[in-house]
């Protein structure tokens, strides 16, 4: 299976720590359309929003982001990272996703989560005393939904569904449904029996953090019947690309460490981070994807070695980056890092075949 790399927003507002300047919603949201078609231009296969409920984020409706996108693009997958399906109503999902599928002749995917900003739960009015039920719940009626139309189905949370006619429906034959994961056994073990591709968000850690989450999860498959080596695993971390070393690090830091502090879980409750602890993050054994395109490339290698992942997603600019120098990052990505690593998974599936 080839390895899929690709970007992610949140769309964060964040004054530069810089200059001081402080982006317009308007601009922001410009900027991201424009992310999405560099993505594309430069070859990566994979552009997701995150979607976020609070004024420092321009995310609170990634579907209609992505179908601006979609019209923008020609090759790219457009994917949610991630939807918060347990304060969202499965059915809106669906007919939004296959929207964007139709929209962009089926490149439209869906990464389900939990949640780990939970502004939108009382925004909605769901109790976060049902949080790990609503998801349960949730999940279940999007993966109905997808199966079969009309659908009957009941639930917990929501008033029945009778013969219901859900519609549109994919341009395809389906639309990929992941579910993120943020290092949770149980999630893992719950997504693995429902033998579902697995997202893996790394914020800060050592690279091997989610070793036992995988070998969970894939454990979790097996059991379940599922065909465990043909589950795809994905990685989503932050990261970028420099033109060395020297200057991806010294260019993400002082917007990482903003974005940290500002936007990182709810607000005024921000999580610093000092110079020494994010070159530490940024070693080979950390998790941070940042480096010259060499560097990057080696990091994404050792996670294919060590997770068997597939899929490698970077949400690069985090803290309000200057668009050039984020555009640049997804350039090199796109002709640098990619190349090197698509050839070199690919060797590696060749000689173990």
């Amino acid at each position: 299976m080839p390895f899929e790399i690709g970007i992610m927003t949140f769309g964060e507002l964040t004054e530069d720590p810089l200059t001081g300047h402080h982006p317009s919603p308007r601009q922001r949201v410009r900027e991201t359309i424009e992310q999405a078609q560099v993505a594309d231009q430069v070859g990566l296969d994979v552009f997701g929003v995150g979607e976020h409920h609070r004024s420092d984020f321009v995310g609170s409706a990634p579907s209609i982001l992505l179908a601006a996108a979609a019209e923008r693009t020609e090759r790219i997958r457009l994917t949610s990272s991630v939807t918060v399906l347990s304060s969202e109503d499965p059915v809106r999902v669906w007919e939004q996703f296959a929207t964007i599928d139709l929209l962009s002749k089926g490149r439209a995917e869906i990464i389900a989560g939990r949640g780990s900003y939970t502004e939108s739960f009382p925004l909605f009015g769901y109790d976060l005393e049902d949080y790990a039920d609503l998801f349960r719940e949730k999940l279940d009626l999007l993966l109905a939904i997808r199966g079969r139309n009309p659908l009957t189905w009941r639930g917990r949370f929501r008033p029945p569904l009778v013969d219901a006619d859900i519609a549109p429906r994919a341009d395809g034959e389906t639309i990929p449904i992941w579910v993120g994961v943020g290092g949770s056994p149980a999630s893992a073990i719950s997504t693995g029996r429902l033998g579902l591709p697995m997202a893996l968000a790394l914020l800060l850690g050592p690279m091997t953090l989610h070793q036992e989450t995988v070998r969970l999860y894939r454990a979790a498959a097996a059991q379940a019947g599922h065909d465990a080596s043909a589950l795809r695993v994905s990685i989503n971390a932050h990261g970028y690309v420099g033109r060395t070393s020297r200057d991806a690090r010294d260019t993400m830091y002082p917007y990482f460490a903003k974005g940290m502090m500002d936007n990182n879980h709810q607000r005024g409750a921000g999580y610093p981070l000092s110079r020494p602890v994010f070159d530490a993050q940024a070693t080979p054994a950390a998790g941070l994807l940042v480096g010259s395109p060499q560097e990057v490339a080696g990091k994404l290698l050792a996670y294919h070695e060590l997770y068997g992942v597939t899929r490698a997603i970077i949400q690069m600019g985090f803290g309000g980056m200057p668009q050039k120098e984020h555009l640049a990052a997804i350039e090199r990505l796109g002709t640098e890092v990619a190349p090197i690593v698509r050839d070199e998974v690919a060797r590696r599936e060749r000689s173990a075949a």
